[in-house]
């Protein structure tokens, strides 16, 4: 029985020990096992420092103290692993949502976003924070590009605006998404997309130069013939937006609908009504052009085209051998070519005026200095005083401003390699007559004046033989009128015939209104030359020489001329 218990005895015994190894075995095994999910979770989490001195202090510690501290830390190394991994995915989802928007929603050859499909073998910091900085610098990216992609929806909204084009339907054709109606697609931010916004750019951009040189074209008619209309200004306005353009460039045409295919068309209606009402009016309008050009050669005192003269005008338009545009035009041509002579001959015609000016004071110093009361105390005889002595200095100054003029004159003519003609004349043949004629009035002055002294003294003598008596009545003729009188508008005309010959006894002083009334009588009205009036006086000496000659011959015998 003794030996039979202990034989039981050593079974249980036995069986306790090889139970107490399984489950030693099985201890060892687990704690091997959560070491080393331990050890890989750190090595994935970057954290492979931390168990270290754990597994120092509790080397010696039974199996079960090493269990229950292992536990743990292999729980809180799992949640942090799947937080980890959670991290991981949501920056992952963004970074695939990101390129996806950068490459047109194509599948990326991201190396980062690859690693993170195989296996979870690098979770750490270091790892996370690089996928971070590459998060960022997408979204950067994202940001750059729909902030570019929003300047570039603007400025074709700016240029479908002024086109009058459907900007929905233009930003619709280059990708759904740049509508601003649909909300739920997110914008498109590809390279696509922006070569699709380019070329819609540039295409509208070359719409609008199209459209505004066409419109530019169509609004420079338009002023034309408004001008030759002499349409209303309330007319003009209808079409104030469409003539606007034509002092501002391509950049700074932001009106909307200005450069629309409406307002073009209407400008193009427009200009085909008064294109049509021209023709009706076009003989008016070359007479009026013509009557235009007269006036500035009257003006400038430049002899028109005969060819297109009112008669000539009329028969030709009434006889249809001639087109009225092309006549128009040709006195258009003589419009701007007169006004480009009248230019080159400005400081020539300014010192005719000068000159001019200076023989109207010469006049009035003559007539002046025949006034028999000048010197008496009236009001504004201290006034005639000042102008006669400024009138004597201004008449010694006429030859030497006659022969810088005639100077002057045949320079423009060789430097033009033309005649400077004034009204039709000869400016230096005109200036040259004046010259003679002003010699010989002086030498008739000059006589005049030693006849005077030739009278007083046979005066003198008569006194001594027979006595004093009273002087004859004083003639009228020392106070003759002048030659050309003011008007009652301004114009000069002549008041009494005056003899132009060159041996005469009272040669007169030749202007340019009094040479060309005696060569063609083309100033027989005796238009004004310029702003100020003009009197072309030539004081003529024949009355105060024939009274002299009359007492003369009373007395003693008409003194024979020299």
């Amino acid at each position: 029985m003794l030996l039979e218990l202990e034989r039981e005895c050593l079974e249980v015994y036995r069986r306790k020990v090889e139970e107490a190894a399984n489950a030693k075995a099985r201890l060892h095994q687990s704690v091997a096992a959560k070491e080393a999910e331990v050890a890989t979770l750190m090595a994935a989490l970057g954290e492979l420092n931390l168990h270290s001195p754990i597994q120092k202090e509790k080397k010696m510690a039974p199996l079960k103290e090493k269990l229950a501290s292992i536990s743990p830390l292999l729980e809180d190394l799992r949640t942090k692993k799947e937080e980890r991994r959670k991290q991981f995915a949501d920056i992952k989802n963004q970074i695939e949502k990101i390129s996806g928007e950068i490459s047109g929603y194509n599948y990326p050859n991201d190396t980062m976003i690859s690693c993170l499909t195989l296996e979870d073998q690098d979770l750490s910091l270091r790892r996370l924070t690089e996928f971070q900085t590459r998060l960022q610098t997408l979204q950067k990216e994202k940001s750059d590009r729909l902030h570019k992609v929003l300047e570039y929806v603007n400025e074709v909204h700016l240029l479908c605006g002024v086109l009058g084009l459907d900007f929905a339907q233009t930003v619709s054709d280059v990708h759904p998404s740049l509508q601003r109606a649909n909300q739920e697609q997110s914008t498109n931010i590809s390279n696509g997309t922006f070569e699709g916004l380019e070329q819609t750019i540039n295409k509208l951009k070359t719409e609008r130069r199209i459209r505004m040189q066409k419109l530019k074209d169509i609004a420079g008619q338009l002023f034309e013939l408004w001008n030759l209309m002499d349409s209303p200004q309330a007319e003009k306005n209808v079409f104030s937006r469409a003539t606007s353009i034509l002092r501002l460039s391509e950049p700074e045409v932001t009106e909307p609908g200005v450069l629309s295919t409406e307002m073009i068309e209407q400008a193009s209606a427009e200009v085909e009504r008064l294109t049509k009402l021209k023709a009706g009016r076009m003989k008016e309008l070359v007479l009026k052009r013509r009557s235009e050009l007269e006036d500035i050669c009257r003006m400038t005192h430049i002899k028109p085209d005969a060819s297109t003269s009112v008669e000539k005008s009329n028969a030709l338009i009434d006889s249809g051998l001639v087109d009225p545009s092309e006549l128009l035009a040709n006195i258009e041509a003589q419009i701007t070519k007169v006004k480009d002579e009248a230019l080159s001959r400005k400081d020539i015609m300014d010192r005719i005026d000068r000159w001019l000016l200076a023989c109207e004071e010469e006049n009035w110093l003559e007539d002046y200095n025949q006034d028999e009361n000048r010197y008496n105390a009236g009001r504004g005889a201290h006034i005639n005083l000042k102008r006669a002595e400024k009138a004597r200095i201004t008449v010694t100054k006429i030859p030497a401003i006659v022969d810088n003029l005639i100077n002057r004159t045949l320079a423009w003519e060789e430097e033009k390699r033309a005649l400077f003609l004034y009204d039709g004349e000869r400016l230096v043949s005109i200036l040259e007559d004046y010259k003679l004629t002003r010699k010989q009035r002086e030498e008739e002055k000059k006589r005049c004046r030693d006849q005077k002294k030739i009278q007083d003294l046979l005066l003198t003598e008569r006194e001594a033989i027979y006595g004093s008596k009273p002087s004859p009545r004083k003639s009228n003729s020392f106070r003759k009128t002048n030659g050309y009188r003011a008007n009652g508008n301004g114009s000069m005309t002549p008041s009494t015939p005056r003899r132009n010959s060159v041996g005469g006894a009272t040669p007169e002083l030749l202007t340019p209104r009094s040479y060309l009334g005696r060569q063609n009588g083309y100033f027989k009205e005796m238009r004004r030359l310029s702003t100020a009036p003009i009197n072309f006086v030539a004081i003529s000496k024949e009355d105060t020489v024939s009274t002299y000659t009359s007492v003369c011959d009373s007395e003693l015998g008409s003194p024979p001329h020299s």
